[in-house]
């Protein structure tokens, strides 16, 4: 009778309340929405892209669907050129600045866009308004092709979306600047991640004869990091504080 006692009153608290369903918690946080579009958006446009080069998709015109895309919305420094000098802006010419960020010269370049968009967009995601996010990825984008148009004379087309990432890593690395900050540590710490990257880029560019796109990535992680003081929750304010202490 004890025993039976003790065992029931141990399974007492499961049914105190029969009419409210278990809490289920996920053992994995959901990617924010605008990160999980971004990434549809260019696996979507890569996995038509591959099926119709492989005959899957398409018939046989399939196959130039990637150069004709490419031709359409990669961004390219001479036509960027044309416009500067005859201040003419077109739209069609224009949407490059941004459409380049969502095609890419193979499905392997594509894939490592993502990967590191679902690991950089997550930490910043959850930070940040969807909006920041989006606006991080799309004006570092901006910014770093008109830094490959202005700086270098690149004839090939600038495409493929690392130079948003790299916004994105500049985010991550602006929350994780105000982290050591308030640890008291050494905030140049948090420029590791962006020192590595370049440092293999320029391994890359020793060994290997390598578009000069890296040029874009650094000023994308720059526009991200930037913007990062001001589309950060309270980094406006927080701005505003910086500015009167100096």
């Amino acid at each position: 009778m004890g025993a039976r006692h003790v065992k029931q009153s141990r399974q007492a608290p499961m049914s105190q309340d029969p009419d409210r369903a278990p809490e289920i918690i996920s053992p994995v946080n959901p990617l924010p929405p605008v990160v999980v579009a971004l990434f549809l958006m260019i696996m979507g446009i890569e996995a038509t892209l591959t099926l119709a080069a492989l005959g899957l998709i398409g018939g046989p015109g399939g196959v130039g669907w990637r150069l004709d895309v490419l031709q359409t919305y990669a961004f390219s420094g001479p036509i960027f050129d044309w416009m500067l000098a005859n201040n003419q802006w077109p739209v069609d010419q224009l949407i490059r600045f941004v459409s380049y960020l969502f095609v890419h010269g193979s499905f392997t370049h594509a894939l490592f866009v993502c990967v590191m968009l679902l690991a950089l967009g997550k930490m910043v995601g959850e930070v940040f308004s969807g909006f920041a996010t989006l606006s991080v990825f799309i004006v570092s984008g901006v910014i770093g092709a008109l830094a490959y148009a202005l700086i270098l004379d690149e004839q090939a087309p600038l495409i493929g979306g690392f130079p948003g990432v790299y916004g994105l890593i500049g985010a991550f690395t602006y929350l994780l600047w105000l982290r050591l900050g308030e640890m008291g540590a050494q905030q140049v710490r948090a420029f590791s991640l962006i020192g590595f990257l370049m440092g293999i880029q320029l391994i890359f560019g020793v060994f290997f004869d390598v578009q000069n796109d890296w040029l874009a990535d650094v000023f994308g992680f720059a526009t991200g990091f930037a913007m990062s003081f001001v589309v950060s929750p309270g980094g406006f304010a927080r701005l505003r504080d910086m500015v009167r202490r100096d």
